[in-house]
């Protein structure tokens, strides 16, 4: 049977030097979303910075991954972007995988990640009345 998970937890992105960023999660996104800055492409790769805490800039993070692929989504309001993709390993409590994520600008959003349903098919049930579950 699947971990339960709350509405919102935190999300380890090890290989992107990233210890704890606090994800919403997300069942109506097909692919999971970061929040980043300052986004260079060069051929397939991604440079960028993260800002994992809310409303901060501090810590900064610089970071590079290997784009896998472009795709066109549709933000809650309504606009349509194409989006880079990485695949990185999450970590949420003693869980650790592979997922793939969108690169984009989330600053108007309250939360810098969204963990889509892709990455959370068969590893977890959602009880939208619990948050931090999992956390570490």
């Amino acid at each position: 049977m699947p971990d339960t998970i709350g509405w919102r937890e935190w999300i380890g992105l090890p290989e992107l030097g990233v210890e704890a960023i606090k994800a919403k999660i997300d069942t109506g996104a097909r692919t999971s979303a970061l929040h980043v800055w300052d986004l260079v492409v060069t051929g397939s790769q991604a440079a960028f910075m993260l800002h994992p805490v809310q409303r901060r800039r501090v810590p900064s993070i610089a970071a590079t991954a290997d784009i896998t692929d472009w795709r066109w989504v549709r933000s809650s309001s309504g606009h349509r972007q194409h989006r880079p993709v990485i695949r990185t390993t999450l970590q949420l409590g003693e869980q650790a995988w592979e997922s793939e994520m969108t690169l984009t600008s989330r600053d108007e959003m309250g939360f810098r990640m969204l963990l889509g349903r892709t990455a959370l098919a068969r590893r977890f049930v959602v009880d939208p009345a619990r948050s931090y579950v999992r956390s570490s």
